[in-house]
């Protein structure tokens, strides 16, 4: 009997031990094995293609009820860094977003989802785009479990405000960080 109990207790902290581990996580497909955007913003001075990368996610939080995404550069020469990309009512059933999901015209996000202005004044995804010969630049991409299925706001929401939404109806947060110099 006793050992039946062992075996059950043991099985039980395995089985806590392996969910434990198991956190939430982002990854990507199309951005390299040493993580490096290689697509540019078309404007600016940039001619790239403003490719948004291919996201999937994994093992969000229970109490998960939408998920948003953002790409921002503290590297930006503005004293408050650049907002690329500011996604937001995601729902909670969609775990990817297909590469060039950020082109607002393709219509790619899922259709409750919201994508707002970026810093580049315009809303989707605006691809990196740094002073040349200014180093490189870190871009972290994130993807937020949310605690509520819509926060409320537009695609003409600015993106410090999105910003403290987000954060104030985080559950758990996933990010990638990428680097691109121009």
């Amino acid at each position: 009997m006793y050992r039946s109990i062992f075996i059950t207790l043991i099985t039980l902290l395995l089985s806590i031990s392996i969910n434990a581990q198991k956190g939430f996580t982002l990854e990507s497909k199309t951005l390299g094995g040493n993580a490096t955007l290689t697509e540019e913003f078309n404007g600016f001075g940039c001619e790239g293609e403003n490719t948004s990368p291919q996201l999937s996610w994994s093992n969000a939080p229970e109490g998960t009820k939408s998920f948003a995404i953002t790409m921002y550069d503290p590297d930006a020469p503005t004293g408050s860094g650049w907002w690329h990309w500011v996604v937001f009512d995601i729902p909670s059933d969609i775990n990817h977003l297909l590469s060039d999901a950020g082109n607002i015209k393709k219509n790619l996000m899922p259709a409750s989802a919201i994508q707002s202005i970026t810093n580049y004044g315009v809303p989707g995804f605006g691809g990196p785009c740094p002073p040349e010969n200014h180093g490189i630049h870190q871009y972290i991409i994130t993807v937020h479990a949310l605690k509520v299925e819509k926060l409320g706001l537009d695609e003409n929401t600015n993106p410090a405000i999105v910003g403290y939404y987000i954060w104030n109806n985080t559950l758990a947060k996933a990010s990638i960080v990428t680097y691109y110099e121009r």
